[in-house]
């Protein structure tokens, strides 16, 4: 693998969301990720599933313990998504693993974290949110909190998170010799991204409700706008300059009621008018008058259009891979770049290139076989 983690060996138990997402974020950027599947299991996310090898280990045999356990003393960092507790009961707790390999980056991914009242009990994305104070956050003003999809909490929250705290402490291991244990709570890293807010918040800069402050679509300058072909378009004009601009070439500069920018009891009718303004010519207009300035403009893309917006193909921001689309490797190094991903792998497809590679024989992976420990 190219890229800023190439060397280092990572070992993945298969998992849905964060836990894959983590696992993408570090492949991507070099790292030798071996994903540690289930007999009889596929990974649903061919694109989180990307640049891995995968061997196929029946955790219910002791067979199988023993090859995670051999595959870890060869690994720089480990990870998982299990609930508190799982891992420990297969005998593959951060005790015994990092006993094993006292260099092991050893991350545990959950949405509640290992500890408090909450860790025993199941939940997802929309819940963990709800429990930092973001939720509460997503939605316009008089209607019901609206989720960002599984956006800050499995991947922003969580993944990216784990992924940067693997980084961290894998760092702090090349360097003191130790390895340790990261404890990646989904509803704790959801509250960190919402960081800015919070501080808002405490110099009295932002509401505690929904669609009334400047960046939750209360301001008529950062919004999203409805054009005649029922396309939509982004403005996020904030800064005077660029709210100068705005205005000049959309012609709201003879409008002295645009003056009030930062009056929020004028939004509602600055956005009012904006709103038919929008409405009254197609999206392609608004691209042709607005797009590449700093209005601070984008049109509001699909997923089918994304990949073949004219920046995003001179950037190369989305390749086709497996039979379909996906976005590349972000960001960009200019020592040490990534390698175009390769698909996702099927279940099992590393497993005996893997275990010679730790020694093991020919005559030891029939027995492992018939034991049902490998597949």
């Amino acid at each position: 693998m190219a890229g800023p983690l190439a060397g280092i060996r990572i070992i993945e138990m298969a998992g849905i969301g964060p836990g894959p997402f983590a696992g993408m974020m570090l492949a991507d950027h070099g790292a030798e990720v071996i994903r540690v599947d289930r007999p009889g299991h596929q990974s649903p996310e061919p694109v989180l599933g990307r640049n891995r090898k995968s061997i196929v280990v029946d955790l219910k045999t002791p067979e199988g313990i023993s090859i995670v356990r051999d595959l870890v003393k060869s690994a720089d960092g480990f990870f998982e998504g299990l609930r508190p507790g799982v891992m420990e009961r297969l005998g593959l707790g951060p005790e015994t693993l990092l006993a094993d390999n006292p260099k092991l980056v050893y991350g545990r991914m959950t949405g509640w974290g290992q500890t408090g009242p909450y860790a025993p009990a199941a939940g997802h994305d929309i819940n963990y949110i709800s429990l930092a104070g973001a939720l509460h956050t997503y939605g316009r003003e008089g209607e019901k909190p609206t989720p960002p999809i599984n956006m800050v909490g499995d991947f922003g929250g969580g993944g990216m998170m784990l992924a940067f705290g693997m980084v961290s402490a894998l760092l702090s291991a090349k360097t003191t010799g130790k390895g340790q244990v990261i404890d990646c709570a989904m509803t704790e890293g959801a509250a960190v991204l919402m960081g800015m807010i919070w501080g808002f918040r405490g110099m009295g800069a932002w509401k505690d409700e929904r669609g009334v402050n400047m960046l939750d679509t209360g301001a008529h300058f950062y919004d999203s706008y409805e054009c005649a072909d029922g396309k939509f378009i982004s403005i996020g004009s904030i800064e005077p300059q660029f709210y100068a601009l705005l205005r000049k070439l959309t012609g709201l500069d003879a409008d002295p009621d645009f003056d009030a920018q930062m009056d929020s009891s004028q939004w509602p009718a600055l956005k009012a008018k904006l709103t038919a303004l929008f409405k009254s010519q197609p999206r392609d207009h608004w691209c042709q008058l607005m797009e590449a300035t700093d209005v601070c403009f984008a049109p509001i893309l699909s997923m089918a259009e994304a990949p073949g917006h004219p920046h995003n193909k001179a950037r190369g921001a989305f390749r086709e891979i497996g039979g379909m689309m996906q976005p590349m490797p972000s960001p960009r190094y200019s020592g040490t770049p990534t390698a175009v991903p390769t698909a996702a792998p099927k279940a099992g497809n590393d497993t005996e290139a893997l275990l010679q590679g730790l020694g093991y024989d020919a005559g030891k992976l029939a027995a492992l076989k018939s034991a049902g420990a490998i597949a």
